[in-house]
This record gives structure tokens, C-alpha cells and sequence, in this order.
């Protein structure tokens, strides 16, 4: 059966809810497991910190070097991800937090169904909410323990799942997409035969694949070549691309999110709560809050789109982080705490984290993952998540100085005001991408001139 006749069969045929591939979701947990161990080291390390200080009697600025360094790591990882995706593959590629936070969405998103991308895209989110929560609830656990030994536990602690995570990153077949630019057809068919739902639509995507690849015979021998070359001198669509990408990633993590679980202690200590395991307690029913909102997100982000939902959560993280100004503000200012405006700052900062976990968390990964063309995307990718994990170092070494400067709710005041200017980047440089194939999107970035003088510069 011939392309144009599948095409209209599929578009002819009337909407419904698109069925999840067993195959494809199968891969998108594989990929995204490794998140867990990011997410564990971000929510243990918020508990940890606090015995830490006490164990090694470290300073408020070597407690930021200590809290940010994972991400200055995992920098590196990002950056260097991109090259060697496209040259020893995702299995390789897919070991390491710097890694996993560029591959794990990519690759999800190339062996996803257009219908059901958005949910299995948002998987590693998700994991990384199930790894923080589960690093609360052994802050918790172990809190009672003498403090030279329980934050070393709760640290060690990750090198267990980290092996049974390696063995099932290495059962990860190869995508689609990369395998065509390798030149294996017929192991890219048999691919997209399995995540597809049936073999007249995975022939169409592999048909849409070769032709955004450039040539039905790919050559074995394509590394990569060039590839920066396009992405620092980019064309306009691609322009827009890149500016959509690296925006979404920075304003991620300049929401001051991280920070805000690294040192919600910290913070819910100066509201008036100074018990060690009281405040680990909180933290529980935050990492609570921010998961179930971030799996609310995932399973409903195919039906709402991309947009909608992230308007949504920045706007909501904005007022959550005006009414955390104005409890901490409140607190501040009087030597008697009350317990509503206690009450005012824990609801705040719960309604902070699940607002991102509905939009800025999941769609993130989501969006930067699926815009890019198919020979750019790796290291295009790489780029946005290096500038991600750039800002979230910085953040996260700088939080408690800033803090100490202005005061926690001038700094709560301060990533309103960036909540504020997201919303506005998002409404005017975001397209709506939901139910779009990788390579039906790049006519989203383009005008009707664009259409014409980039179709042989830019392939999809």
C-alpha cells in the first residue's frame, strides 16, 4: 500500500483516543529510570544537608558548592552527550545524570507515536519526582541514626539502583531515527513495527523518516558531520528552534525550582519549624504533592497540548511564589510565628512544585526532545540541556547568598517576576506541537518564505 493511500486511510479514519504501545512505553521506561538517581540525589541531598552542616561544620557557601556540584557535573555529561549519541548510540550514551537528561528524552521521543509522544517524553519528569520523593522518605527513615553516619547512608544509598538501572539501560533497542541515519533499514522497520500500531503505520513513518533523513540509502559512515556548524549559524527556522529550546530550558531551572527542593528546609526553618526530622517530615508531603501532579501532567499532556499546560503551571508558580513572598515577608517581621502563616508557606511552596510538575517539569523535556531535526537533534538537544543544567548550578550555588542578601521572600518576589516573564516568552515563541509527527514540525517554525528557501538547507 502506497504512502498517500495510508496517509489518507489513517486521517480519514475518525479521532479517538490514541492506544498506548506496550513496546514504545516499555522503552520510555528504560530510558527514563536513570532520572530516579538524579531525583534521589536532589531530594536526599536537601535532608542531608542539614547533618552535613552540622557533622563537618561547613559554611551557608559551602553548602551551595557542595549542593550545586552535581549539576556543574552533570554539565559536562550534557555537553558531551550529544557527540556521542550519534556515534556509539543511546545504550552507551545512556549511563550518567548528564547523559540521561539529554538522552533518555530523545530517545523516547524518536521511538514514540506521534498520538502518545507527550506522555512517554514526560517519563523521565516523572522518575525524577519518584527519585526525589524517594530521597525524602529515607531522609526521614534515617534521621535518627548518630549524624556522622545517616547522611553517608542517605548519600550511599543510590549506588543500589544504579545497577540494576545500567542492566536495563543495555536491553534498550536502537531508535528508528538513528538507526536510518546509520543506514539499517530493515532493523529500523522492525523497530517501528513494534512501537507502532500497525505495520501500515510504521511503514509510513519509516518513509517519513528516510525522507526527512535526506536519502533512501543513508550512508554507515555519518557521524554527526557539521552539525554545529548548522547550529551556530543557524537558518531562521532553526533560529527559532534554538530559541525556543534554550528558552524553555532556562527558565526550567531559573523558576528556581532545584533550589527551592534543595533547601526547602532551610527555608521552612526560618518560617518557624527547627526540628530536624519536622522538617524532613514537610518535605515528604511536598515530594508527595510534586509527583502526583507531575503524573496528572504526563497523562493528560497528549489531550491538552503542550502550551495550554505550561501556561498554566508558570502562571500558577507565580502567584504560589508571590503568596511564599508575602508568608515569608510576614514571618520575618514578627517574633511570634503563627500557625496559619506557617500553614500559608507550606502550602505555597507545595503548590509551587506541583504547578512545575505540570508544566515547566515534564514539558520541558517534552518539547526540547521533539523540535529539533533529525540530524541536529542530539547535539541541539545537548545544547539546550547544558543551559539548563548551567542555570541550575548557578542557581543552586547561589540561592542562600542571594537569600541572605535580600531576605528569603525578596528572593521569592525575585522568581515571580522571572515566572512572569516565562509566561510571556512562552505565549509569543512556543508553538503548539501536540499530535505532530518529529517530522511534520519544523512547518510550525517556518513562514511561507522559510518554507521555500530552507527546504533544501534544513532536513527534518
Amino acid at each position: 500500500m502506497d504512502e498517500d493511500k495510508v496517509r489518507t486511510q489513517i486521517e480519514s479514519q475518525p479521532p479517538k483516543k490514541a492506544p498506548l504501545n506496550k513496546y514504545a512505553l516499555a522503552c520510555a521506561l528504560l530510558a527514563s529510570t536513570n532520572s530516579i538517581l538524579l531525583g534521589y540525589d536532589i531530594g536526599v541531598m536537601s535532608g542531608a544537608v542539614l547533618f552535613i552542616k552540622e557533622n563537618l561544620k561547613i559554611s551557608s557557601y559551602q553548602m551551595e558548592i557542595l549542593v550545586g556540584s552535581l549539576n556543574v557535573c552533570s554539565l559536562i555529561g550534557a555537553l558531551a552527550s550529544g557527540k556521542t549519541s550519534d556515534m556509539i548510540g543511546r545504550v552507551v550514551a545512556g549511563i550518567g545524570v548528564g547523559y540521561s537528561l539529554m538522552i533518555a528524552p530523545v530517545y523516547t521521543a524518536e521511538v514514540s507515536p506521534a498520538m502518545t509522544r507527550g506522555l512517554l517524553t514526560s517519563l523521565p519528569e516523572v522518575f525524577i519526582n519518584v527519585g526525589i520523593l524517594l530521597g525524602y522518605i529515607f531522609n526521614y527513615a534515617l534521621a535518627d541514626l548518630p549524624h556522622h553516619i545517616n547522611w553517608r547512608l542517605m548519600l550511599g544509598l543510590a549506588a543500589i539502583p544504579a545497577i540494576a538501572i545500567g542492566y536495563g539501560v543495555l536491553q534498550m533497542p536502537e531508535s528508528p531515527r538513528w538507526l536510518i541515519m546509520k543506514g539499517s533499514i530493515e532493523e529500523a522497520k522492525r523497530v517501528l513495527r513494534k512501537t507502532s500500531d500497525n505495520d501500515d503505520e510504521a511503514d509510513l513513518r519509516l518513509e517519513e523518516i528516510i525522507k526527512a533523513a535526506g536519502s533512501t540509502t543513508p550512508s554507515n559512515n555519518w557521524k554527526g558531520q557539521g552539525v554545529w556548524k548548522e547550529l551556530l549559524r543557524p537558518t531562521r527556522p532553526l533560529r527559532r528552534i534554538l530559541v525556543a529550546a534554550i528558552g524553555i530550558n532556562f527558565f526550567m531551572q531559573a523558576s528556581g525550582n532545584d533550589a527551592v527542593v534543595y533547601y526547602t528546609p532551610s527555608v521552612f526553618n526560618a518560617a518557624g519549624i527547627h526540628n530536624h526530622k519536622g522538617l524532613i517530615a514537610v518535605t515528604i508531603v511536598m515530594g508527595i504533592a510534586k509527583t502526583s501532579f507531575c503524573v496528572v501532567s504526563a497523562l493528560f499532556l497528549d489531550n491538552f497540548g503542550r502550551r495550554p499546560m505550561l501556561l498554566l503551571g508558570t502562571i500558577g508558580m507565580a502567584v504560589s511564589l508571590a503568596g511564599l513572598g508575602l508568608g515569608s515577608m510576614y514571618l520575618r517581621n514578627v517574633n511570634h510565628k503563627p500557625p496559619w502563616a506557617i500553614a500559608l508557606c507550606v502550602v505555597a511552596v507545595c503548590a509551587d512544585v506541583s504547578f512545575f510538575s505540570i508544566g515547566l517539569g515534564p514539558i520541558t523535556w517534552v518539547y526540547s526532545s521533539e523540535i529539533f531535526p533529525i540530524t541536529l537533534r542530539a547535539q541541539g538537544t545537548s545544547l539546550a540541556v547544558s543551559v539548563n543544567r548551567l542555570v541550575s548550578g548557578a542557581v543552586a550555588m547561589t540561592f542562600l547568598t542571594i537569600s541572605n542578601k535580600i531576605t528569603f521572600a525578596g528572593t521569592f518576589f525575585l522568581l515571580c517576576g522571572v515566572m512572569v516573564l516565562a509566561t510571556i516568552f512562552f505565549y509569543f515563541f512556543l508553538p503548539e506541537t501536540k499530535g505532530k509527527s518529529l517530522e511534520e514540525i519544523l512547518a510550525i517554525f517556518e513562514d511561507k518564505k522559510d518554507n521555500i528557501a530552507n527546504k533544501e538547507t534544513i532536513k527534518w
